[in-house]
């Protein structure tokens, strides 16, 4: 990897870390590379807050090592230029105006003034520029938190629950901004809850249970496994479907009065088969699994709390 490339990295090594007896990581290793959103996501407890807290120096483990562009993030002169991140949206000075707000973070980092004008329209912030931030709702706190990220023109961006608070506008202006700053080649780490989003926003994914990475792969492979070859085969003949099914070597089972899955086949080969053998169908589509159905099947053994369904709370 070039020095230039290596510039728009996080690298975390082997990070371990206790709080009192709860090991919070357990050798915690993954790469944020350039040029594609990586999505952060984990059951709560997983380690993510720490994770980013060992990353910022805010936190310290006891083993392993966080690097940014090749060094660690403490070592980093003027770091808001190397390294943009949002951790908590509420974490400003309530009586400073926005402008006011970013303008002081802009001097302590030799950021020039112009700079501070700049990411305010990016941030969507421009009408509101000039009130004080506590009184801003979440969704605009989230904004100008998204333009202390960017101010220093970072090549490296970390970005924790950026999602939250925003309305269905600010949401698609989210997803659309995450996207342009991994166009431009830097690295971007996201942390969220909502899979639906990261569905729709992420290139890659990092997930992790109990301290330790549990998945670390593109969020194409991840889904095309997790759908598994499976397909939702409508029929008015279930039993003569599965039989020719069967014969094919297909592996099916009944998930409906009328409609079968089936694994093992290609659609395009169910489809063959059942006209050649003159069984009707009315649907054959293959499974395409959601985000959230990989995420919860990945974490299923690495869920800390997990609530009881209801009515059997009673039993």
């Amino acid at each position: 990897m070039s020095d230039e490339s290596t510039k728009a990295t996080i690298e975390v090594m082997g990070l371990r870390k206790r709080f009192g007896p709860q090991l919070a990581l357990d050798g915690m290793t993954f790469t944020v590379r350039p040029g594609r959103v990586t999505g952060f996501v984990g059951p709560n407890g997983a380690g993510k807050s720490t994770t980013m807290r060992v990353i910022l120096g805010l936190d310290a483990a006891e083993e392993g090592k966080a690097l940014v562009g090749g060094v660690p993030y403490r070592t980093l002169r003027r770091p808001l230029r190397h390294l943009g991140a949002l951790l908590d949206a509420s974490a400003l000075q309530p009586s400073r105006t926005a402008r006011n707000h970013l303008l002081w973070l802009a001097h302590s980092q030799g950021v020039p003034p112009r700079r501070v004008d700049e990411v305010i329209e990016q941030a969507g912030l421009g009408t509101a520029a000039r009130r004080k931030a506590g009184g801003f709702s979440l969704g605009m706190r989230q904004r100008l938190g998204i333009a202390a990220a960017v101010l220093g023109d970072p090549p490296v961006v970390m970005l924790d629950e950026p999602f939250n608070g925003l309305d269905p506008d600010g949401i698609v202006w989210m997803r659309g901004f995450l996207a342009e700053l991994a166009r431009q080649g830097r690295a971007v780490l996201v942390s969220s809850h909502l899979m639906s989003e990261l569905e729709d926003t992420a290139d890659h994914l990092v997930v992790i249970g109990r301290g330790r990475v549990v998945a670390d792969t593109s969020v194409s492979e991840l889904l095309a496994e997790a759908s598994g070859g499976r397909v939702t085969l409508r029929t008015s003949a279930p039993p003569r479907a599965a039989q020719v099914l069967h014969g094919a070597g297909a592996t099916v089972l009944a998930t409906g009065p009328d409609t079968l899955g089936v694994t093992g086949l290609p659609d395009e080969e169910i489809v063959a088969l059942l006209a050649r053998n003159g069984v009707p169908f009315s649907q054959v589509s293959a499974h395409r699994a959601t985000l959230e159905e990989a995420y919860m099947e990945l974490t299923r053994d690495a869920v800390e709390y997990r609530g009881i369904p209801t009515g059997e709370a009673t039993r």
